[in-house]
């Protein structure tokens, strides 16, 4: 397995390797569902593809300096992560390496962005649509892995991808959970332990509320399930298209049942989907 640390490194490294060379962006502090995309992307380049992981905590995507602070960054166990994975590359830049200092250029989505995490994250977006495209870039990859637990983010990419006639397919793989069904994100080993107790009740609402086909009913249930708890507070709880991401106050179509909670300043984001 490869180190790069700068754009330069990682294209001088990708130069004639062998393709298709499949990229799965992360901001590491890995956890199982991290190692299925890395496993999705090995399949995706077959054994003799290449895999390249990035590893990198952009902090254009961040809406709270505290939470940009507190991310955790255990490089040296995401890269024994990645080599047991059988990862070929892995791109660890700093800010400094990607960003100039007065940088002037910002990809931005309209549309997807708007409502859900982009309603309360300003700009959190425009940050990930920009590091996303260099990363595509730099790497010059034939594919993309994303999770589906940002399923936000990953249809923004989409959105992104076919607007500016990106040569890079998109593919996703499913939300990894907990044995007892939180979704698993870096952020959870900042709960405490009556928070991390507690926070599986995100998905047993949004589950049980998707069973319902009444929006309105459907919404007022998890609602009162997440805020049943004192230590949950709701950022957003909202049914929307699953393709456009518009609010609905009817289940025509595919749809997602979707909210973010902060226990404490640890904000979590779940979905469930709802079929007609």
């Amino acid at each position: 397995m490869k180190l790069a640390e700068t754009g330069e490194a990682l294209r001088e490294i990708l130069k004639g390797a062998p393709r298709p060379c499949v990229l799965v962006p992360t901001m590491g502090a890995f956890h199982a569902g991290h190692v299925s995309l890395m496993e999705r992307a090995r399949e995706m380049a077959g054994p003799h593809g290449s895999v390249v992981v990035s590893i990198f905590v952009n902090p254009i995507q961040f809406d709270r300096a505290a939470d940009l602070d507190a991310y955790p960054r255990p490089l040296t166990r995401d890269l024994a992560t990645c080599r047991a994975a059988g990862v070929d590359v892995v791109f660890a830049p700093d800010a400094a390496s990607m960003y100039f200092p007065d940088r002037s250029v910002t990809v931005t989505e309209t549309m997807l962005s708007r409502g859900l995490c982009g309603a309360t994250r300003p700009g959190h977006f425009d940050g990930v649509c920009t590091v996303v495209l260099k990363l595509f870039l730099l790497s010059g990859c034939d594919a993309a892995v994303f999770g589906e637990k940002d399923f936000q983010q990953l249809a923004v990419i989409r959105r992104m991808v076919r607007d500016l006639d990106v040569p890079v397919e998109i593919m996703a793989a499913p939300t990894v959970r907990e044995a007892d069904g939180l979704a698993m994100s870096s952020r959870n080993t900042r709960l405490t332990p009556e928070q991390r107790a507690d926070a599986p009740r995100i998905r047993q609402a949004l589950s049980a509320a998707a069973e319902l086909k009444n929006p309105a009913e459907a919404l007022a249930f998890a609602r009162r399930a997440i805020e049943a708890s004192p230590l949950a507070r709701i950022d957003y709880l909202t049914l929307v298209d699953a393709v456009t991401l518009q609010p609905i106050s009817e289940i025509l179509r595919p749809a997602i049942l979707a909210t973010a909670v902060f226990y404490g300043d640890v904000r979590l984001i779940d979905h469930a989907a709802v079929t007609p």
